[in-house]
C-alpha cells in the first residue's frame, strides 16, 4: 500500500491508490466509486479501509463529504448546506459540483480521479478540496475555489496537487487545446513521449492557481498512467477510481 499522507498545519491529506483494498480486477484492489460496476460491498470495504489510514472523523466515509462530479467549475459551500449524501445501493447521491469547501473543524472534503487532478486548497480555518479535470481547470473550477476560499479568510492559501496524468502519457486533441490555451497561455501544451501532442495537466493547474494569486503549490508528482499503483482511465479503460480526503483541523 503507498496511499500517499500529508499532515500540515490547516489539514491532513490522504490520497489513496489502487493498492490495499478487497475488489476483483479491473477494479483491484481500493476502488474508491460506486459508479463504475463494483459490487458496492466492495466499495464500502475500501473507503472504510481508505478512512482509517486517515484516521480521526476521517474514519467513517459517512462523514465525508462527497460529490456527483460533472467537469465543470461549480463549488460546493459544504458550510453554508446541510452535507447529506446519503448512499443508496447503486451509489452515493451527493451535491452536483466539482469542488466542495468549508470552514467547519473537522470536515472531511472528498474527491474521486483516475486521471484528472485531484487539489487540496488549505488556508487558516479552511480547506477545499477541487477535482480538476481538463474541462472543469477550462471552465474556471480552481478559481472558482479560490474565491469561496478568500470569501472565508484573509489568511495565504495553499495548494497541495495529488497523483494525475502527466504529458508524457496524455496524448491530447489539437482542436481542444485552444479552449485551455486562451485562458492560460501555451505553456500548457506538451508532448507525448512519442512526440505527439500532449496537455501537460499539472502545468495547467498551476497557471489557475497562479492566476488566482495561489502560487504556494506542493505537487506529490507522480503519473498515473505510468504508476502501476494508480487507476488511469486512459491507461486502462474501464477501472476503478481513488479518493483524496481533506480533514480540516
Amino acid at each position: 500500500m503507498a496511499w500517499i499522507r500529508l499532515d500540515l498545519a490547516e489539514a491532513e491529506i490522504l490520497f489513496s491508490d489502487r493498492t490495499g483494498g478487497v475488489s476483483a480486477p479491473p477494479f483491484d484492489t481500493a476502488n474508491a466509486g460506486y459508479s463504475r460496476g463494483d459490487d458496492p460491498a466492495h466499495v464500502d470495504e475500501n473507503r472504510g479501509r481508505i478512512g482509517a489510514a486517515l484516521g480521526g472523523r476521517g474514519a467513517d466515509p459517512v462523514d465525508w463529504i462527497s460529490l456527483h462530479q460533472v467537469h465543470g467549475a461549480t463549488v460546493y459551500a459544504a458550510d453554508r448546506n446541510s452535507p447529506g449524501a446519503p448512499r443508496t445501493p447503486g451509489g452515493p447521491t451527493a451535491p452536483q459540483a466539482d469542488a466542495s469547501v468549508s470552514a467547519d473543524p473537522g470536515a472531511v472534503l472528498s474527491v474521486l480521479t483516475a486521471d484528472c487532478g485531484p487539489v487540496a486548497l488549505v488556508a487558516p480555518g479552511v480547506v477545499a478540496a477541487v477535482h480538476a479535470g481538463w474541462r472543469g481547470v477550462a471552465a474556471g473550477v480552481l478559481q472558482a475555489a479560490v474565491a469561496e476560499v478568500r470569501q472565508r479568510t484573509a489568511g495565504p492559501v495553499r495548494a497541495v496537487l495529488g497523483p494525475c496524468i502527466h504529458p508524457e502519457c496524455y496524448e491530447f486533441s489539437p482542436a481542444d487545446l485552444p479552449c485551455l490555451t486562451e485562458r492560460l497561455g501555451p505553456d500548457v501544451v506538451g508532448k507525448t513521449s512519442t512526440g505527439r501532442p500532449a496537455l501537460d495537466v499539472p502545468r495547467a493547474i498551476r497557471l489557475a492557481l497562479a492566476g488566482a494569486g495561489v502560487t504556494d503549490v506542493t505537487d506529490v508528482d507522480v503519473c498515473t498512467a505510468c504508476s502501476p499503483n494508480h487507476f488511469s482511465h486512459r491507461r486502462d479503460g474501464r477501472t476503478g477510481l481513488q479518493t483524496m480526503l481533506v480533514a480540516a483541523k
